[in-house]
């Protein structure tokens, strides 16, 4: 299987795996087994052409990510070009605690600020990072359509939701040109959004691959990296599995096992 894909009917390229970028901005209110600092700006920038060496051209980030699209506006200066950037709209950080807020006017608010943070004139992606509400957002606030204003105005190439349910994930899917999903070894219940999107076409990027750090809670599988990237990436829908590292060491395994499991 090829490493760079097509993110569904959007004409972008995208790498097999993207990089996360909350530990860039957020170490606070995060999910992970460990305590972390986040990365001086000297760190994050080698960890960004470490990355762009092993491949990898799509970048995640988020609002809800602390000073992460802020600190990467800076960082990628002259790269536009390189990377595949993805942003969300509808959560938002304060330091201690996320709110929400799916209006129309809060996602152009919202899509203008990251473009001004990132420095760039257009986003390739933005995800609607859902609340768990995903039916509400769906068939209540018009945040899909508010998105596709967005596109249709330049200011994005392509959208989709980020959610937390099937229900509201299949029901995104017409109005959308992607989904990001969770599913890992221990998550499968999502599964069915796959399933749909590979029928329909459409783009998935995958989060939480590696079971956001918790891979020695899942039954016992060898090497469990490679077992969770056989498996995500064995998925006909998988475009894209994001995976959240700033540490290169991780970033280089995390690369290897991707590209040994497509080698199959």
């Amino acid at each position: 299987m090829e490493w760079l894909r097509p993110l569904g009917q959007t004409g972008l390229m995208v790498s097999a795996l993207g990089l996360g970028t909350v530990k860039l901005g957020r170490n606070s209110g995060v999910k992970y087994p460990a305590d972390f600092s986040l990365p001086s700006d000297g760190e994050a920038r080698q960890l960004l052409a470490l990355a762009r060496d092993l491949g990898i051209n799509l970048i995640d980030t988020a609002p809800a990510y602390g000073s992460s699209e802020e600190r990467l506006g800076t960082l990628l200066q002259g790269q536009r070009n390189d990377w595949v950037i993805c942003s969300k709209v509808g959560e938002e950080f304060d330091g201690s605690q996320s709110h929400y807020d799916f209006t129309p006017k809060h996602v152009q608010a919202s899509v203008e600020r990251s473009l001004q943070r990132l420095r760039c004139d257009y986003l390739d992606i933005v995800l609607v990072h859902s609340d768990g509400s995903d039916l509400d957002i769906v068939q209540r606030h018009g945040t899909l359509a508010a998105l596709a204003d967005l596109k249709q105005a330049g200011k994005l190439r392509s959208f989709g939701l980020s959610g937390k349910t099937v229900a509201g994930g299949l029901a995104a899917l017409g109005q959308s040109d992607l989904l990001m999903v969770t599913y890992n070894l221990g998550e499968r219940d999502q599964e069915p959004l796959l399933d749909a999107c590979n029928d329909q076409g459409k783009g998935v990027l995958i989060k939480k691959a590696l079971a956001s750090g918790h891979l020695d809670s899942l039954p016992e599988h060898g090497d469990p990296v490679l077992a969770s990237m056989k498996f995500v990436l064995g998925h006909a829908a998988t475009t894209s599995a994001i995976i959240g590292t700033i540490t290169p060491d991780h970033l280089r395994s995390n690369v290897s096992a991707a590209r040994q499991a497509l080698a199959g």
